[in-house]
């Protein structure tokens, strides 16, 4: 009950695959563009706060946004030590 609770709330989980690649949703085609700023933003943001200890040098490489079936419009990321 309390999963179902949180999925309604608009709460996503993410993991990488097996080529490292984390696919996510942002948002969907309703959503302002505000929104779907904000939205990757926080993604991003909370893929490197999940950087192992471990790992050195850069953890996100690249950052690509599109549609289900769409291309993809490669974005610009910043953050130093990403």
């Amino acid at each position: 009950a309390a999963a179902v609770s949180e999925a309604k709330k608009g709460r996503v989980e993410y993991r990488a695959d097996r080529t490292g690649c984390v696919h996510v949703p942002v948002g969907k085609v309703s959503f302002t563009a505000e929104a779907l700023v904000a939205n990757t933003e926080v993604v991003v943001n909370e893929v490197r706060r999940a950087k192992p200890e471990t790992i050195k040098g850069q953890y996100l490489l690249s950052c690509t946004l599109s549609s289900t079936m769409g291309p993809g419009i490669k974005l610009a990321i910043s953050g130093g030590n990403a």
